[in-house]
């Protein structure tokens, strides 16, 4: 199974074998980003599916995460607020 790397240039998202270097270079001078993500594969459509799935997944987390600690912060801060009115 090939193993694929990434590359994004706005909204624009491309997709290469790491092997190919030339390609790689090519989309470098076109202003591409290369990607952290590297997946194996059997062809390029699950490859983007499976990048997908993990871009959706670090979304959810880092959302999860934000409003988790909101959520703590403001029932803390109501807390105190509390036990200062009834003191």
């Amino acid at each position: 199974m090939p193993d694929y790397c990434f590359f994004k240039k706005g909204k624009h998202m491309a997709i290469l074998e790491r092997s190919d270097a030339e390609g790689a270079s090519r989309l470098a001078g076109q202003g591409f980003k290369k990607q952290f993500e590297e997946i194996s594969a059997p062809d390029t459509q699950r490859a983007l599916a499976r990048f997908a799935d993990i871009r959706k997944e670090e979304k959810t987390t880092v959302h999860a995460f934000a409003t988790g600690a909101a959520f703590i912060a403001l029932t803390t801060g109501l807390l105190i607020v509390a036990v200062f009115i009834l003191q």
